[in-house]
């Protein structure tokens, strides 16, 4: 069979195009292994010559900045500064121990320095510095500088530390950062990689710790190079990360201020709540610390000296104090008797000065008793004997029902540590955490605040927002995150009774501006800002029928840690209430004598956004007010002045 003869004509062409194409892609691909071996033999010699002698670039973690925390106004209530510490790596270091012990001929060490110093080099990645001295002097930075070629793997660093400017002042409501401990990482699931750090700053209380992801920020990276006695030579390349999230807090710093002014020399506690927004004004305990003791770990004797004084700095009384609220809780005894229908306004009950219930006597404060008493002048004489007849007939479960429409036996959502939730019982919460069924008896003490209920500072102060507006006040404590704002702390209205709320704000009113109402000293006469309130005062003893029988025994003549707790609750202006403030002072005795003073100056420099004229004080108190008053501005002007007398 005869082949055909191809057609040179028709081959050539396509032969001729796969080879230019091969020929190309050959080209090409020479080309580019020409570019890459330029750059890495050339380009990156440098960088690859480095990593090839003894790993001699070292990848760092760069803390961010923490975010910063203000008052309402700008006011700074957590800062960060520049401060200068001496590090070590352990891997550039050779032996550490002899490092240190050349670190120690430059500049001061103590054996407590070099010990914990090792300790924590143990704990560590070989590459992560280990802070050796913290807040170093500049001349130290210079000994250690000059001296750096005999001292491998040692560096002076400039960094930032956490600083509190107004101190004690805003302690247990900013809170405080202190060293990451090992403590601290048992407790998380998934650590920052920045908690590898000695001595890394972190929030251990208040808004610094509740806000502690939001603060903190994103770590950066650094990648030095460094020679072959571990002196750093050249930053190779640097990502900042990302700094923490700035915070304003709804607080007041100069009312704050003069809050914690005002209480020392009690063990006590105060908060001021904006009735219309909810934003906590001031949060206010006595006696206080200052937070910057533990930013660098706090010392043995100062740990101490505050954790055994009797009136516990160290604790947030304001949120984590749950107290019995005493006759403070009468209100919501009355609320909740009137709006289920069990009493009206006008019934009245016979008050003998006690009331026997199943064999038991149950005493009104009045030794003699106050004869026949409606509601009015139940809460402005705060008669006992009234509320123990009220209470029986409304019972126990409408009784805490209202108290937690009123905002008692809730816990509240700040961002503070160890908030209470107070208790408001009833028959199930007995049965749950006694194993025992409710009696008559337990109401009667409930009905005055007594017994079961326990309340906080802060629960007292969102009961009496709640009392003066009608609205499910809620407390606020951040105002803005980043600059975004947060919701207002403005809820609905509650619901309850209008005519009803308007009796207990009239009868309020009556226990402040009455004559014979039990806080008339207290009472405010500057035109158009007179407050409403109630006094409180809760036993923390008992007091035995014998002792009745001679005569009880007064607070005065009593330890201090067996006499009752003063409480107060007011609002102010009556007629268009801004402001909401509870006090109380632990083992002060009566309400009326040593909580209610405190709480008409403060709810006075919240009204006039300062200190008041003293025309604002009635004129039989002017001397005395006027003498307080430079006492005060002397503390808040950081002068040492003996413990402020009760007025």
């Amino acid at each position: 069979m005869r082949r055909q003869r191809t057609d040179t004509s028709e081959v050539w062409p396509r032969m001729t195009r796969r080879a230019i194409l091969l020929g190309t892609a050959q080209v090409g691909l020479m080309g580019l292994l020409g570019w890459r071996m330029k750059q890495l033999q050339i380009d990156q010699a440098d960088e690859f010559r480095l990593l090839a002698e003894e790993n001699r670039v070292n990848m760092r973690l760069i803390p961010p900045a923490r975010g910063l925390i203000f008052d309402r106004n700008g006011v700074a209530l957590a800062t960060n500064e520049p401060v200068y510490r001496i590090v070590i790596v352990r891997e550039a270091a050779g032996d550490p121990g002899e490092a240190l012990a050349r670190l120690a001929k430059v500049m001061p060490l103590e054996p407590g320095d070099i010990a914990h110093t090792l300790e924590e080099m143990d704990r560590v990645a070989s590459f992560v510095p280990v802070t050796v001295k913290d807040r170093v002097s500049w001349d130290d930075v210079a000994r250690v500088t000059a001296n750096a070629p005999a001292l491998p793997g040692i560096t002076a660093e400039v960094g930032l530390s956490r600083h509190y400017p107004n101190g004690p002042e805003t302690a247990h409501v900013v809170g405080y950062v202190g060293p990451v401990s090992d403590y601290d990482l048992s407790l998380m699931e998934d650590p920052d990689p920045l908690f590898q750090i000695p001595k890394f700053q972190f929030g251990k209380t208040g808004v610094e710790a509740k806000l502690e992801d939001r603060l903190r920020g994103k770590a950066g990276t650094q990648r030095i190079e460094v020679n072959a006695v571990g002196r750093v030579m050249r930053e190779l390349t640097r990502d900042e990360g990302t700094p923490g999230t700035d915070v304003q807090l709804t607080l007041d710093a100069h009312l704050q201020s003069y809050v914690e002014a005002r209480m020392a020399g009690e063990s006590s506690a105060a908060v001021v709540i904006d009735c219309t927004s909810g934003d906590l004004l001031a949060v206010g305990n006595a006696p206080t610390f200052d937070p910057n003791l533990f930013v660098r770990g706090i010392s043995v004797a100062d740990w101490t000296r505050l954790n055994e004084d009797i009136y516990r700095p160290l604790a947030a009384k304001a949120v984590q104090g749950a107290y019995p609220p005493g006759s403070t809780f009468k209100m919501v005894t009355a609320l909740a008797a009137m709006e289920s229908g069990a009493v009206s306004p006008e019934d009245t009950f016979y008050c003998p000065g006690f009331t026997e219930v199943s064999g038991t006597r149950f005493h009104c404060w009045k030794r003699g008793g106050h004869g026949n008493v409606n509601f009015h002048d139940s809460l402005k004489y705060s008669c006992d004997c009234y509320y123990y007849e009220v209470g029986q007939r409304v019972g126990i479960d409408q009784i805490a029902a209202m108290a937690r429409k009123l905002g008692i036996g809730i816990r509240h959502d700040v961002p503070m540590s160890a908030v209470a939730e107070g208790i408001a019982p009833d028959r199930d919460w007995k049965r749950v955490h006694h194993d025992d069924d409710w009696r008559v008896g337990d109401t009667v003490n409930a009905s005055i605040g007594q017994g079961y209920v326990l309340a906080t500072p802060l629960q007292l102060a969102v009961m009496t927002a709640r009392i003066a507006t009608g609205h499910d006040v809620t407390p606020r404590l951040i105002k803005t995150v980043d600059g975004v704002e947060q919701p207002s702390g403005l809820g609905a209205p509650l619901g309850l009774n209008e005519n009803l709320m308007r009796r207990v704000r009239a009868s309020m009113f009556d226990v402040v501006n009455s004559e014979r109402g039990t806080a008339h000293k207290s009472r405010i006469i500057a035109e158009g800002m007179q407050m409403a309130g109630k006094t409180g005062t809760s036993q923390v003893r008992r007091i035995t029928a014998e002792e009745r029988a001679r005569g009880v025994t007064s607070n005065e003549d009593l330890p201090w840690e067996r006499r009752d707790h003063a409480l107060w609750v007011n609002f102010a202006p009556f007629d268009n209430p801004r402001f909401a403030v509870a006090v109380v002072v632990e083992h002060g005795g009566g309400g009326s004598a040593a909580a209610a003073p405190i709480g008409r100056d403060i709810t006075l420099q919240a009204l006039y956004g300062g200190f008041p004229p003293l025309e604002a004080y009635p004129s039989d108190r002017r001397e005395e007010i006027a003498q307080m008053q430079g006492r005060i501005r002397a503390i808040m002007e950081g002068w040492s002045v003996p413990a402020l007398e009760r007025a």
